[in-house]
């Protein structure tokens, strides 16, 4: 403990400091009456001492260990009542910026290889969407990050977590269809909003969606443009990521109308990827949209310590009545030797 970190709470408590002095100064002795022995021969003792007889009192004066035992005490008590508080270790306070709830459609084609890895080999979709959320998620320190699988329906993958480690592992387990074959856009929106009204805290924080999908809603018990206008009243933000042809036909086509409705209605954008380089810039707008919201403060608590002044005093004072104790027990056991030692010899 350092000197610098120690502060007083209350310490006007040391104007208190001289008092005993001032007592001591100021205050009479204070004076006790005592049963004296009459004897017929007093007069008799005087006249033989050629003393004259006259009241008076004699004062007991403490120790030196006594008083300094005292005057220790004292500056203890007193310091105690200013309630003197030292500072503790630098603690670290954390506060979590957005809600990110990332939602990854699995329906069939997304397993189409038509991207390419950084490395030129053919890979799938969803393999390129792996790879680019990697990187999206080391960007996004103090997010809580939340991971909805679609496809025949809607489903939770991951709840709201801090831990980015684990919302990858669980994206890395997930694979093509395992959610069915369709697109149920509408109802992954819908899920979103329900987890974000489920998992919120005491504190407000910003909700985001980040939809991935190839295709468009093939029957979701919610229509796109519903969901997205639930979302806008609840303030989440919805940006989209399209990937595909906007040319194909069938239920892989890409309603791109709905896609950008949806998310200009939620205060979102979107976004087409037709390569693995337009999916990575698409993120990257997304980072610059949602910047981070992390915030790291440090503080030092503050721990009392007059319970350890008052400990001190305790301690003293018991040591001070074992010595008077012992002293006590001392002379008595002196007197008694003496007494004995007299009678023996009478």
């Amino acid at each position: 403990m350092s000197w610098d970190s120690l502060s007083l709470t209350h310490p006007l408590w040391l104007l208190l400091l001289p008092l005993p002095i001032l007592v001591y100064r100021l205050v009479p002795a204070y004076k006790t009456k005592q049963s004296a022995i009459k004897v017929p021969f007093f007069q008799s003792l005087l006249d033989i001492l050629g003393e004259e007889p006259e009241q008076g009192a004699s004062q007991l004066n403490p120790s030196w260990w006594q008083r300094a035992i005292l005057v220790i005490s004292w500056i203890l008590l007193v310091f105690a009542m200013t309630k003197p508080t030292v500072l503790g270790e630098p603690q670290t306070r954390e506060k979590l910026g957005r809600d990110v709830m990332v939602a990854v459609d699995l329906s069939g084609s997304m397993s189409e290889m038509d991207f390419l890895s950084p490395d030129g080999q053919a890979i799938s979709r969803l393999d390129a969407v792996k790879g680019v959320l990697t990187d999206f998620v080391a960007t996004r320190d103090g997010d809580r990050l939340g991971l909805i699988l679609f496809g025949d329906a809607a489903y939770l993958q991951t709840p709201f977590t801090a831990d980015h480690d684990v919302w990858l592992a669980l994206l890395n387990q997930t694979e093509v269809a395992m959610a069915g074959q369709s697109t149920h856009l509408g109802d992954a929106i819908g899920l979103a909003i329900k987890v974000f009204e489920q998992s919120q805290g005491e504190a407000e924080r910003e909700k985001v969606v980040i939809v991935l999908t190839d295709g468009n809603d093939t029957g979701s018990f919610v229509e796109p443009k519903d969901a997205a206008t639930v979302a806008a009243a609840k303030q989440v933000r919805i940006h989209v990521i399209a990937m595909g042809d906007p040319e194909t036909v069938g239920e892989q086509a890409l309603d791109m109308q709905t896609i950008e409705n949806i998310a200009n209605s939620s205060g979102g954008q979107a976004f087409q990827a037709m390569d693995q380089e337009a999916l990575q810039q698409a993120y990257q707008a997304i980072g610059e949209l949602e910047p981070k919201l992390y915030e790291s403060t440090q503080y030092r608590p503050k721990q009392t310590v007059h319970q350890y002044l008052m400990m001190i005093v305790v301690v003293l004072y018991l040591i001070a009545f074992s010595a008077a104790t012992i002293r006590r027990s001392l002379f008595t056991a002196n007197q008694n030797a003496e007494t004995k030692q007299q009678e023996s010899e009478s």
